[in-house]
């Protein structure tokens, strides 16, 4: 089963039993993480996604942990066993090891999931429904300060839009970004990335990026997954999916970008800019250290009228 977006993935989850609405007020800085933590660590069903509906200072749900077991993640990605999907990639990765014509014709079937897997260009989108260039601001979003230590509040779970300056090549990855004010962000994209060498190549000058949150549950993990270079990830998502992953152009950036995310972030990166970042409490369990990375210069935010917020706890 594919999910058009991730509204439809969290109905799908409250009807089996695996999602918790929380109604009390909660806070972002430190209290959802704490609450996240005690829950993400039970055994069983009483591991759920969480949908915290009264985020104070915010007006829109944050939903978090929702693909936090084994089972949330096989139906996000629409397979029985992660296994399948280990298998699935392997026989698309063997389409280009060596063989005979023949070989290589047993295997159509994985070539036209990949003909199916091309994105669609659409000229008007869900994630389009509000547009604020005026005067954008992250201030509306309810970014989490996730542990004691961090440097600041962190988004978590996004998708990171680049474009090759050269080649127009898309790149998506997952990088977490500090917030320093209501209008810049640090983006924590390290050397080995894609983002990273987008921005080497770029040298100078404003490199238009585009930050999505939510989507698709296919879209949202091919931003993280470890594709080899070259590999398109919009594409990977499509292939997961099973049909196309529809893009639309943002609005004030040369970048297209998932129409179904919930909320997207529009703006550049001057490659020669860099600021502090962090410390953040990462996933060794440990805080990583505070240091220079470039800056997210906001120029618009897009969303949907009633946006979810997603975010993922690290550490």
């Amino acid at each position: 089963m594919a999910f058009t977006d991730l509204r439809e993935f969290v109905a799908h989850l409250e009807k089996h039993g695996r999602l918790h609405r929380v109604h009390v007020p909660v806070s972002r800085d430190l209290e959802i993480t704490e609450i996240t933590d005690r829950v993400s660590k039970r055994s069983g069903g009483a591991n759920v996604a969480l949908l915290f509906e009264r985020v104070e200072g915010a007006d829109m749900p944050v939903l978090v942990n929702a693909f936090g077991s084994e089972d949330r993640m096989t139906a996000a990605l629409g397979v029985e066993r992660l296994d399948d999907l280990g298998a699935r990639i392997a026989k698309l990765l063997d389409l280009k090891m060596p063989g005979t014509f023949a070989d290589r014709l047993k295997k159509l079937g994985t070539l036209v999931d990949v003909a199916r897997a091309a994105p669609r260009h659409v000229t008007q989108a869900p994630c389009q429904e509000i547009v604020e260039t005026a005067n954008p601001s992250i201030a509306g979003l309810p970014v989490l300060r996730c542990w004691p230590g961090d440097g600041g509040r962190y988004i978590t779970l996004p998708g990171v839009f680049t474009r090759e300056p050269r080649t127009g090549a898309r790149n998506v990855g997952m990088y977490r970004l500090q917030v320093f004010d209501d209008h810049t962000l640090g983006m924590h994209w390290q050397i080995h990335k894609g983002g990273a060498e987008h921005e080497r190549v770029a040298a100078s000058g404003r490199m238009p990026v585009a930050i999505t949150l939510g989507g698709d549950p296919a879209m949202i993990y091919a931003a993280s997954a470890p594709l080899p270079p070259g590999v398109d990830e919009v594409v990977f998502a499509g292939w997961l999916r099973g049909t196309g992953v529809d893009l639309v152009r943002c609005k004030t950036v040369d970048v297209e970008v998932p129409a179904q995310a919930e909320i997207v972030l529009e703006g550049y990166v001057d490659p020669v800019e860099r600021r502090l970042e962090g410390p953040f409490g990462d996933h060794t369990g440990y805080y990583s250290l505070a240091r220079d990375y470039p800056v997210f210069h906001l120029t618009a935010v897009t969303r949907r009228a009633r946006p979810i917020y997603p975010t993922t706890i690290v550490g």
